[in-house]
């Protein structure tokens, strides 16, 4: 195990490392209770804000959401190449092997999954347009369009102690994607491990100056110079965010604030599940994890277990035995499966929180105040063994969903039938999660109808996914992390959700050529412009947004359209019978097939030979506005729309494309995507 001294509770601000003195609180070890160091005294919280603004900020602007994007993997292949001292700093809090995979392997992994997402999904650019152009006149000189950019100010992080490494990157990961720099505040118990990735981070030169800070202690007076600009997001408990965001300067600058807070999550055992079935392990398997992973310290575990009435009696017997024969031990240990508390602290808040639940539930297994410890000492460590309860009225009981001992502790409770399971479940008065093992769709159906309003994902798993499913507990980058009410009413996580929260959204006015500037996307009515050569003969690099050409016209006759029908198979009445066709609302005669047309396009401005354009890789909004009937021409707009880097040796261009006949009208249109080289232009 790793020996501590004061350089690890030194603050990281404005570039360089304040070395605690040692007046603030002492941190002690999870496993022996021996001090590891002291916090030391507030730094100038203000200058730090400053700093990060003037450069951490402006650095991050001045890069594209490409840039930073890569910069996030980066980061993520640094730290995945020093995660085994990270693993063995994190013993000391009393995680296992497999807490701290979750805790900094599942941060590395959302720096990957937001690196990706920011060059798979968003524009290679410094605006993200938010939804379509609207059309605000009717001759489409004056549109409108959403557009986000960068907050101005700093991301705040107040983060909880039992995931030190993934608290942090779960936050950071999106507001550096937005181009907002972050301030984070660990908490004190397990702050030295957070304190070691920023020391990783700073050292690998990758982020800009200023783009992050580490406050190791109290955060002084620095919500109180928050403005408008600025974003807090706190994980904890629900007393300690009411304090923080009802502060009279967050409200009056309406600072953004957002909390993920306690919350009493249940499972529901499905009314089709019996005991032996697949579905009915898969249960006890899911509830002994989420109240042994963390020594049940994580905000997504299960508190409420929802058991129809037949089946309590069998869920009791098979947890106990299954936390009967949990080893719990020293966190480095291999065979260990459950570690110790954070701190002696949080094991007395735990212990007193059961009594208090102990007025309303029967103890069904497990000693609070003693259990059995390998290569360790239990009195010392804050180890606990799991507790599992049982409430005979959970109709009756208020503390059951209302008290979370955050600890290895569970209650089960029975239902009449689903009704009741959901009315149970929305108890809780908001949660992250709720999980229910079924079989039944129509079980998980009606759960989404009675309790989505109160939780903020709902996890389903039977036979069926079970392999590859991730687990109750385990909130994932791509999906919301939160929850409504008691939860703190927050969304986390969520894809490039997670990325607009730090960012502003703004309704811009103008002509299509202003908003083409302004979005760096070619739109509908902005000026065109050609070049001597054919498009597809220009290399990436060479091709500018809005480059245009317009094809020939070509006549579509009655051959074509019953040539096209022999040759694929496609004899749709209103292609081969004019008297069928007449009598569709929609269609003057027989109609040449809409892939026809496309086809046709392809032929009008496809240049053939060999060049920068690589392939052809998709189709995108295809839409058909007008029938074509034999004897009409048609010609083709094929227009440079936006242009992103993939690969270091291709990029990818989107074309509008869009099909005319001659009388002008739009006939059809589309978004084709094409990969192109960035080698020299043919022929240059």
């Amino acid at each position: 195990m790793p020996v501590l001294d004061q350089d690890h509770f030194s603050s990281y601000a404005m570039g360089h490392w304040l070395r605690s003195d040692g007046s603030g609180r002492q941190v002690c070890s999870a496993v022996t209770g021996e001090t590891l160091g002291v916090l030391g005294a507030v730094p100038d919280v203000a200058a730090m804000r400053g700093y990060a603004k003037t450069h951490g900020g402006a650095a991050l602007r001045a890069m594209n959401f490409h840039d930073r994007a890569r910069m996030l993997k980066a980061l993520a292949l640094h730290l995945k190449a020093h995660r085994k001292a990270l693993y063995e700093l994190s013993f000391l809090t009393g995680a296992t092997l497999a807490d701290s995979q979750i805790d900094i392997d599942g941060g590395i992994g959302t720096l990957l999954v937001y690196a990706s997402k920011g060059r798979r999904e968003m524009p290679e650019g410094f605006v993200l347009p938010d939804g379509e152009v609207e059309m605000l006149s009717r001759d489409g000189s004056f549109l409108g369009q959403h557009v986000l950019t960068p907050r101005q100010g700093i991301a705040l992080q107040i983060n909880a102690f039992n995931f030190p490494v993934w608290g942090m990157l779960e936050k950071l990961a999106p507001s550096l994607l937005a181009g907002v720099p972050s301030l984070v505040k660990p908490a004190s118990d397990t702050g030295y491990l957070t304190q070691a990735v920023v020391r990783l981070i700073a050292d690998s030169g990758i982020l800009p100056e200023g783009a992050l800070q580490l406050i190791m202690g109290g955060t002084g007076d620095l919500l109180d110079c928050l403005d408008a600009q600025d974003t807090v997001g706190f994980t904890g408990s629900a007393a300690t965010a009411m304090a923080l965001r009802s502060r009279p300067s967050l409200l009056q600058n309406a600072v953004r604030f957002t909390a993920e807070q306690d919350s009493l999550n249940g499972s529901v055992l499905g009314p089709d599940i019996k005991p032996g079935s697949p579905e009915f392990e898969l249960f006890i398997t899911e509830v002994h994890r989420e109240m042994t992973t963390k020594a049940g310290q994580k905000c997504t575990a299960i508190r409420r277990i929802m058991v129809p009435e037949a089946h309590v009696q069998a869920v009791n017997a098979a947890l106990s035995e299954r936390l009967a024969a949990t080893k719990i031990g020293h966190p480095a240990q291999r065979d260990t499966q459950m570690g110790a508390l954070v701190s002696l602290a949080q094991r007395e808040d735990v212990r007193d929180k059961l009594q208090l639940l102990a007025r309303e539930c029967d103890p069904v297994y497990g000693d609070a105040q003693q259990c059995l410890v390998s290569g360790a000492d239990a009195k010392n460590g804050a180890f606990m063994s799991p507790v599992l309860l049982h409430c005979p009225d959970p109709d009756a009981a208020t503390t059951l969903h209302e008290i979370e001992a955050f600890g290895p502790v569970s209650t089960v409770m029975a239902y009449r039938d689903l009704p009741h399971a959901i009315c149970l479940l929305n108890k809780g008065g908001g949660s992250l999660v709720a999980s229910v093992i079924t079989h039944d769709p129509q079980v998980a159906r009606q759960v989404v109808l009675g309790a989505a309003a109160f939780h903020g994902r709902l996890y389903f798993n039977d036979r069926i996914s079970q392999a590859e499913s991730t687990g109750h507990g385990a909130p994932l980058p791509h999906m919301v992390h939160g929850g409504p009410g008691r939860a703190g009413g927050s969304e986390e996580l969520g894809g490039l959700r997670g990325v607009k929260h730090f960012m502003q959204r703004c309704a811009i006015q103008g002509s299509p050529d202003m908003l083409s500037a302004i979005t760096g996307i070619w739109v509908t009515g902005a000026a065109e412009h050609t070049e001597p050569a054919h498009p597809f003969t220009r290399s990436f690099d060479a091709l500018q947004i809005g480059e245009t050409l317009h094809s020939d016209a070509r006549e579509v006759t009655l051959a074509d359209v019953e040539h096209f029908a022999e040759f694929t198979g496609d004899r749709f009445y209103a292609h081969m019978d004019a008297q069928a066709a007449k009598a569709n609302p929609f269609f003057p005669d027989r109609v040449a097939h809409g892939y026809l047309l496309l086809s046709f396009a392809a032929g009008l401005f496809v240049e053939p030979n060999p060049g920068p354009v690589l392939a052809n890789t998709g189709l995108n909004a295809l839409s058909f506005q007008k029938p074509v009937v034999a004897g009409d021409r048609i010609s083709v707009q094929l227009t440079v729309k936006r242009k992103t880097r993939r690969t270091d040796a291709y990029g990818e261009v989107r074309w509008y494309v869009a099909l005319r006949n001659q009388d002008r009208d739009l006939v059809a249109e589309y978004e084709l995507l094409t990969m192109n080289s960035y080698g020299e232009t043919k022929g240059a």
